[in-house]
């Protein structure tokens, strides 16, 4: 990326999803921090990811010290963990731009619609991490499989959410920058929609044997959105 681009973390960034965003970033040209629980295990998925030789630069560092380093932060955690983290990395995220991608999936019954009691995870994290976060919701609907092929051309659109107009426009640039086309979809209270979708196309997926269901906008923008 270049001296003036964002630097990003993702947390979690040892799993499924997390890895699958790192791919497509660092090969758009991002510098990315890989955090974990255990700093080891963030350095040894940083150093797989090297191997590829994208042309953005990956480091692994622990949770908080990788939310501290970054201009964006990036939470791609287990629903059951979520709250645990938030209340991790609080203050390292104050004054930036917090990606929320957790859906509230609760085994063994991740295919029906449980939804937290704050609304999503989303509007969970912007309650407690405050208005000095910017919290946007994005990328539930994605399979994390896709992502990780970075041959792979994604049939699917993002849901960005947020109550930052301008964190969000800056997170439809990271859609873009990983291969999709993403929506403004309204403030944080909507991320409802996408985190229950989530559930939804895991039915599909089952149902239909379908391998990763996504979602389409259909029709064509007359203007600029109203946002």
């Amino acid at each position: 990326m270049t001296d003036t681009g964002p630097t990003l973390a993702i947390l979690g960034g040892t799993g499924d999803l997390g890895w699958g965003l790192a791919v497509r970033w660092l090969d758009a040209g991002y510098d990315i921090t890989i955090g974990s629980r255990a700093r080891e295990k963030a350095e040894d998925a940083a150093n797989k990811l090297t191997e590829f030789g994208f042309s953005g630069t990956v480091r692994g560092l622990e949770n908080v010290e990788a939310a501290t380093a970054a201009d964006i932060v990036v939470l791609t955690v287990p629903f059951a963990n979520h709250h645990v983290m938030l209340k991790t990395i609080k203050d390292a995220v104050q004054g930036k731009i917090f990606v929320d991608v957790t859906v509230p999936l609760v085994p063994p019954k991740v295919s029906r619609v449980q939804l937290p009691p704050e609304g999503s995870a989303a509007v969970r994290s912007q309650e407690f991490l405050g208005e000095d976060v910017r919290v946007v919701s994005a990328f539930q609907n994605v399979a994390a499989g896709h992502l990780a092929n970075i041959e792979h051309d994604i049939d699917c659109d993002v849901l960005v959410s947020g109550n930052d107009e301008a964190a969000r426009e800056t997170v439809l640039e990271l859609v873009e920058a990983a291969g999709m086309k993403g929506w403004h979809a309204g403030p944080v209270d909507n991320s409802a929609v996408a985190e229950a979708l989530t559930s939804v196309l895991i039915f599909l997926n089952r149902t239909y044997e379908i391998d990763g269901a996504g979602i389409r906008i259909t029709g064509e923008s007359r203007g600029d959105a109203d946002q």
